[in-house]
């Protein structure tokens, strides 16, 4: 499972980050949320060495939502040396999600 970061330690999980990271913005209440929930959990497990799976609870770390002008549950950020590469907004595949690891450079 994907583990939690918050913004004590978001900088030093995410942004200096040696390998991409994504990031779920969720909220506990999304349903669809949860769906992706299972699919990340399968993800990190495959792409263990190439690409590290975080997230951030909007609830609870609102200021990091804000920042990345979090709109809606969930989005999924993509993050490779702490700059933005790509960002996939509502309850999106499998498919969808591993197609971002091609705009890694």
């Amino acid at each position: 499972m994907p583990a939690r970061v918050n913004k004590e330690n978001f900088d030093a999980e995410v942004l200096s980050s040696e390998i991409p990271v994504l990031v779920d913005f969720f909220s506990d209440s999304c349903v669809p949320c949860k769906k992706i929930a299972l699919v990340l959990s399968k993800l990190e497990s495959e792409y263990a060495d190439r690409l590290k799976i975080v997230k951030v609870n909007v609830n609870f770390d609102e200021e990091l939502a804000v920042k990345y002008n979090i709109e809606a549950t969930p989005t999924l950020l993509l993050l490779n040396k702490g700059d933005e590469v790509s960002r996939l907004k509502g309850a999106v595949s499998k498919d969808e999600i591993v197609s971002l690891t091609d705009k890694i450079k």
